[in-house]
C-alpha cells in the first residue's frame, strides 16, 4: 500500500538537531517506510492521496516511561506522597488485577494515546504477555516487560520466579507483532529488590543484550535510604551491581548527584523526564537542565495515570519546557527543539528504535497529524515553540504507525472504542469496590 499525504506542513529535523517546518510540502509512505518529502509533488505515483488541509505533519510521540492498566486506578490515592500512595492505596488494589482487568486498562490508554498523538510507548506492569498481544493487535509500538520484585533476602537469584521465567517471557514477547512489540528486561526499584536478584538478573540481562527499565531516585526518600543500606545511591548502586552495562533507561531520576549524572552520562544511561508526575506526588525537579548540558540522553514520559493522570504528552513537553525556566529563573534554559527531541527521537533511542522518531525518508511512517487551524495555533511564527507551548492533544487528527492509519478524526481504526469503554466501566467499578469513585 501507498500514500501521498499533499497539502501539508512536514516537520523535518537536520542531523544537527535543527526543526524546519517544510509549507506546502508532500510526503509519501510506502509499506512501513516513508518514501518521499518534498515541497514539489513527486513523479512516482501513489496508490492513494489525502489532502491533509494544511495540516502538519511530524513524527508519533513516543512515551518512554508508563504503567499503561493505572488507567484502571486513575484518580485513587491523589495528594499523597510516593511511599503512602503507592504502598497504601495502589499496591492493594493492584494484587486484586486479572488479566481481563489489565488488557482492558491498556486498551483505554491506547485509546488516550492515540487520540493525543503518542504511537510508540513503554509500559511497566503486571500480564506483560497479555498486553503485548493486545497493543500488537491494535498496532501500536510499545517496549514491554515484566517487573522484577523480591524481597525475600535469602534468595540467591536464579531461586527467584521471576528471574527463571524472564527468558521465557523475554522470547514470547521481543519481536511481538512483526516487530511492533520489543522485550525489555525491568526491575521495579532499588527498594523493591535485593542486591542478590539485582546481580544475577543483572547478568541475565547482560546474555540477552537486553535494554532495562529501572525507577532511579524518584524521592529524596528512596535516595536517602539506599545510601543508608548500601553506602550508596540508587545509581551508584546499580552501577556496581552490573546493571548499567546494557542500554538503560531510567525513570525520574529526580535526586541524582552530580556523582550520579558523571555515571549516568560514562555509562550512556538514559533519563526519562515525568514532570506531572513527580510535581503531583511532591517529588521534586528532575536535573534536566544539567542532563542537557551533559550530553546525557533525556527521553519524556508520563508514568502512570494515578500519578499523572493523564497520558497526554503534549502536557508533559509544555512542563517540560517551562518548569525548569521557573525555578532557575532562566528563560533559556530548555529550548522547544530539545523538549521535541524528548518526546521523539531520544525515546525512540533509548527504546532501541533507531528508525522512528524523525520524519525522513527511510524511517518508518510513524506519523502524527496536528491541526494548525485552531484558534490557539495561529499564528504558526515559530513552530517547535506552537507545537510545545500552545498546542493541545485535541489538536491531533490523525496517528498512523508503520504506515497504518489507526485513528483519524475522532474515529479509531483498531480498536472497538464502545465496546471498550463499556467493558472498562463494568470491570473497574468491581475492582474499585470501596473506593470513592
Amino acid at each position: 500500500m501507498s500514500m501521498l499525504f499533499k497539502n501539508c506542513i512536514v516537520l523535518t529535523r537536520s542531523e544537527n538537531g535543527e526543526y524546519n517546518a517544510l509549507k506546502d510540502a508532500y510526503l509519501g509512505v510506502k509499506g512501513k517506510v516513508i518514501s518521499y518529502i518534498g515541497q514539489s509533488e513527486p513523479t512516482e505515483k501513489y496508490e492513494e492521496v489525502k489532502d491533509m488541509g494544511g495540516a502538519l505533519l511530524m513524527p508519533g510521540l513516543v512515551n518512554a516511561h508508563g504503567h499503561a492498566a493505572m488507567t484502571l486506578v486513575r484518580g485513587v490515592g491523589s495528594d499523597l506522597n510516593l511511599q503512602d500512595w503507592l504502598f497504601g492505596r495502589i499496591m492493594p488494589i493492584e494484587d486484586k488485577m486479572s488479566p481481563e482487568d489489565v488488557v482492558l486498562g491498556t486498551q483505554l490508554a491506547m485509546l488516550e494515546m492515540l487520540k493525543t498523538g503518542t504511537t510508540t510507548y513503554a509500559d511497566m506492569y503486571s500480564f506483560p504477555i497479555e498486553v503485548a498481544q493486545c497493543t500488537a493487535e491494535a498496532g501500536m509500538k510499545l517496549n514491554v516487560c515484566r517487573p522484577l520484585v523480591c524481597f525475600d533476602p535469602e534468595m540467591e537469584g536464579d531461586d527467584c520466579d521471576r528471574i527463571k521465567e524472564t527468558p521465557e517471557y523475554y522470547k514470547a514477547m521481543n519481536g511481538l507483532g512483526d516487530g511492533l512489540v520489543l522485550a525489555d528486561f525491568c526491575m521495579h526499584s532499588e527498594y523493591l529488590t535485593t542486591e542478590k536478584t539485582v546481580k544475577r538478573y543483572a547478568e541475565l540481562a547482560q546474555e540477552y543484550n537486553a535494554r532495562f527499565q529501572v525507577h532511579v531516585s524518584e524521592t529524596k526518600k528512596e535516595h536517602d535510604e539506599c545510601i543508608q543500606r548500601h553506602g550508596l545511591t540508587p545509581m551508584a548502586y546499580f552501577e556496581k551491581l552490573g546493571v548499567l552495562k546494557q542500554p538503560v533507561y531510567a525513570a525520574h531520576c529526580v535526586w541524582l548527584s552530580p556523582e550520579d549524572m558523571e555515571i549516568a552520562r560514562a555509562n550512556g544511561v538514559t533519563m526519562v523526564h515525568n514532570p506531572t508526575s513527580n510535581l503531583k506526588l511532591g517529588s521534586g525537579f528532575a536535573p534536566i537542565p544539567r542532563a542537557l548540558d551533559m550530553g546525557i540522553n533525556v527521553a519524556l514520559g508520563t508514568d502512570g495515570c494515578a500519578s499523572n493522570n493523564n497520558l497526554n504528552m503534549w502536557e508533559e513537553m509544555h512542563l517540560a519546557a517551562i518548569m525548569h525556566k521557573g525555578y532557575t529563573g532562566d528563560p533559556t534554559i530548555v529550548k522547544p527543539a530539545q523538549v521535541l527531541d524528548m518526546a521523539t527521537v531520544n525515546a525512540a533511542k533509548a527504546m532501541g528504535r533507531p528508525d522512528t522518531g524523525v520524519l525522513k525518508v527511510g524511517n518508518r511512517a510513524d506519523i502524527i497529524a496536528v491541526d494548525m487551524d485552531a484558534p490557539h495555533m495561529i499564528p504558526a511564527v515559530d513552530i517547535p515553540s506552537l507545537l510545545v507551548y500552545s498546542a493541545q492533544g485535541s489538536d491531533v487528527k490523525m496517528a498512523m504507525v508503520d504506515g497504518k492509519i489507526l485513528y483519524v478524526n475522532n474515529e479509531f481504526l483498531t480498536l472497538d472504542k464502545e465496546k471498550i469503554v463499556y467493558n472498562f466501566k463494568k470491570n473497574v467499578e468491581k475492582l474499585l469496590a470501596g473506593e470513592r469513585i
